[in-house]
């Protein structure tokens, strides 16, 4: 099936998906990142969400400029809100697709997308946008998590289900949950010669592990993902409840441990 621009963002900005993006910082999320920022540069971030990894950067590269996009004019509200709040003037926002970017050739220094490529229907055309709007010389950034590679201790039934369910669910939206491992070879589809390809986890465990397996519990029955799951025939109701439970039962072991793999590139343009 040839991939289609139209993918639906299979999280969704519930408030469970929002706990976990506000969370993410430069130095958590982007940290391959950061020794190609510096004053002055001016730098477009590609799905911004809420805005924290945003301010960051923005921080970073002030009196150098941001410009920040996203699909929706909500989450791009609370974005703004954020900035706000750390007292940034250095930073735009605007409603944006990155399959057609509305910005001239080699517009920015840097060009920044965080689990963004893994949501949209066609990543190479979007890589192949990013690279547009890179000035030459300058830096496309890209980092996306890959499901199938997520692991956990203990085992505790159900959670294979979810991973499972989650999987099918998102290629039905029409993106790419396993992303990070196919990202360099996007780009070098997209055209990219000088690639530095690296890899990056999270880990939950000890004291996260609740709030983890808590937004996860409430992301499977009360998110755009549940849903999808129910309104695509991918699982029932009940088989959503079962799969919430589990994440909570995984949540309450005092072992329990979780790793996030992602696969990064930073591409020369």
């Amino acid at each position: 099936m040839p991939p289609r621009e139209t993918a639906v963002y299979t999280h969704g900005h519930h408030e469970s998906v929002l706990r976990s993006h506000r969370w993410r910082t430069a130095a958590n999320s982007a940290a391959y990142l950061l020794d190609e920022l510096r004053p002055d540069l001016r730098v477009l971030d590609v799905g911004c969400g809420p805005g924290t990894i945003t301010a960051d950067i923005a921080a970073l590269v002030a009196p150098g400029r941001v410009t920040a996009i996203d699909t929706g004019r909500d989450i791009l509200g609370q974005a703004a809100a954020v900035a706000e709040e750390r007292g940034l003037e250095n930073v735009e926002f605007a409603v944006g697709d990155v399959h057609a970017l509305d910005f001239p050739d080699d517009s920015f220094d840097v060009v920044h997308a965080h689990q963004v490529l893994q949501h949209v229907g066609d990543p190479v055309q979007a890589l192949r946008e990013m690279r547009r709007v890179c000035r030459p010389g300058g830096v496309v950034a890209a980092r996306d998590s890959d499901y199938a590679a997520m692991a956990w201790f203990p085992e505790v039934p159900g959670m294979d289900d979810w991973q499972d369910l989650y999987r099918r669910v998102a290629r039905a939206n029409g993106g790419e949950p396993d992303a990070g491992r196919r990202l360099l070879s996007w780009a070098r589809q997209a055209g990219f010669t000088d690639i530095t390809p690296s890899a990056g986890t999270w880990c939950y465990a000890a004291g996260d592990r609740a709030w983890w397996s808590g937004l996860w519990a409430e992301r499977t029955t009360a998110s755009a993902y549940a849903g999808a799951a129910v309104g695509g025939g991918h699982a029932s109701a009940g088989q959503l409840t079962a799969i919430a439970d589990a994440w909570r039962a995984w949540g309450e072991e005092p072992d329990a441990w979780f790793l996030v793999p992602h696969g990064e590139l930073l591409c020369r343009a």
